[in-house]
């Protein structure tokens, strides 16, 4: 229960729940789940390119001829990617910063994979670079510095919108939140 109560998102009540759930197992499904884990953390590493999750020098993504090269979203963590991914909208490429600017835990820009980032915007292909950091200070002072530092480039460079989340409430909306859904209103 301890060692699962390490995995994020996993509280003591989950990990006990998981800890009498292995034991009632199927000694076969365990193996299974034991023998998965341990492949993962053997055969998956970072792409070369973007750094996304793979299984082979790249991803899935920078191997897909399909995509444009044009496009370019900058986003935090490998998760951002897959939550991308699942709206089947973006045809573009990515890169994975490894986190966010936030000084109060003493990660700065050199602590992230900008240099990486001006690196593939050097050759001058990406004509517009998406900032999808999160929505939150860190994502935010991380999506400022990256729009500053490359505006010298004469990229396009854009941010997602934000604003009110389908199915909820105006009453219980936040007024940053309320506020940029009215900056980004569109016109129906």
């Amino acid at each position: 229960m301890d060692e699962l109560g390490r995995l994020p998102g996993i509280g003591p009540k989950s990990a006990q729940r998981i800890a009498f759930h292995v034991l009632a197992a199927d000694p076969i499904d365990v193996k299974r789940l034991a023998v998965a884990l341990q492949r993962v953390k053997e055969s998956v590493r970072f792409c070369e390119v973007c750094f996304n999750v793979a299984e082979a020098d790249r991803c899935k993504v920078c191997r897909d001829p399909r995509r444009t090269d044009e496009v370019l979203c900058v986003v935090e963590e490998p998760k951002d990617v897959v939550a991308i991914e699942r709206t089947g909208e973006f045809r573009g490429r990515y890169h994975v910063l490894g986190g966010a600017i936030n000084p109060l835990e003493g990660i700065g820009p050199d602590h992230l994979r900008i240099r990486d980032l001006l690196v593939r915007l050097a050759d001058g292909v990406i004509k517009e670079l998406i900032l999808a950091t999160d929505p939150n200070t860190e994502g935010e002072a991380t999506a400022t510095y990256l729009a500053l530092l490359v505006k010298p480039m004469g990229l396009t460079v854009t941010r997602l919108a934000s604003g009110l989340p389908v199915g909820g409430d105006l009453e219980y909306a936040d007024e940053i939140t309320l506020g940029r859904a009215f900056e980004g209103r569109r016109e129906m």
